[in-house]
């Protein structure tokens, strides 16, 4: 299982080039190994964030290891999945469901700032509802309070005339309904092929039944296009577009945390370092440090 991630090589800075001031964004993309029983996870790093990058790495690995590659967990990255699908055609690719979530969370912000526009002819005070839950909006349902739920009904009563930002939130909320929902009770399990476990045993690994994942589907598209809201129809074109990724997820439960998390210790090593003068020497620290800690 191949997790692949970008992550900012350093601060954004402005060159002197012949043709002017040129903007350095410098980025470089991260592979890992996703299995947490293998140490030393971080496989390598490549320059870019683009499909070039990703194509270029998978290009210098051997023909065994693009071979056993079954699964691919990436960001709903466009250039990042092309790349895989060419390279790796036989490999199931699934997308990070955090980047989902956070896709949802900020269309019904952005649908919440132009009402609100539109509304007050400014973006929001403190004593406007629409400002002060703006926080509350984000939160799962199942987590809320009764006195919460009040709130909430208090600004689609007052500060959401054309019915918009319920309608966004509704849909944040089956979207999340669709990711994050278990089986039922007694409900099958999905056997990992990946794990190699005693003979008859079933991995406990949660995953849904088809008619529930079209149901739920159906509901969040059928609202989509019932609400008429930009914002919420651009969202359902984008899962539209990435639902072969969405589906594998939701069978295979593979996410991309693992790659996630050595970002983080690259940007750690980053803070430690005070900057290297060229990207080499950073990616030669960083997987040094890698081949240190799996020792």
């Amino acid at each position: 299982m191949l997790g692949v991630d970008e992550t900012r090589a350093r601060s954004v800075r402005w060159l002197l080039a012949e043709s002017g001031w040129r903007r350095s964004h410098p980025w470089m993309t991260s592979f890992v190994d996703l299995d947490p029983a293998h140490p030393g996870g971080l496989l390598g790093l490549a320059p870019g964030r683009s499909g070039a990058s990703v194509r270029g790495w998978l290009d210098l690995q051997t023909p065994a290891f693009r071979a056993g590659v079954e699964v691919v967990a990436v960001d709903p990255s466009a250039p990042f999945a092309a790349a895989l699908r060419d390279v790796l055609p036989h490999a199931t690719l699934v997308v990070d469901h955090w980047h989902l979530h956070r896709l949802a969370n900020l269309m019904l912000t952005q649908v919440r700032q132009r009402v609100t526009q539109q509304v007050h002819g400014h973006r929001g005070r403190s004593n406007n509802d629409s400002w002060a839950y703006r926080r509350l909006l984000l939160r799962g349902a199942r987590h809320l309070s009764d006195k919460q739920w009040r709130r909430l009904r208090a600004l689609f009563a007052t500060d959401d005339p054309t019915g918009e930002i319920q309608a966004a939130w509704a849909g944040k909320e089956l979207l999340r309904q669709l990711l994050d929902a278990l089986p039922a009770s007694g409900g099958p399990l999905v056997v990992d092929p990946r794990r190699d476990p005693a003979p008859g045993a079933r991995v406990a690994r949660p995953g849904l039944r088809p008619y529930e994942i079209r149901a739920r589907l159906h509901r969040f598209y059928a609202l989509a296009a019932q609400a008429e809201v930009p914002e919420l129809e651009r969202l359902a074109a984008t899962v539209e577009t990435w639902w072969p990724a969405i589906e594998a997820y939701l069978r295979l439960r593979v996410t991309n945390a693992r790659t996630e998390g050595y970002n983080r210790k690259i940007k750690q090593i980053k803070r430690v370092s005070c900057g290297f003068r060229n990207q080499q020497s950073y990616e030669r620290r960083i997987m040094l440090n890698n081949a240190a800690t799996a020792a």
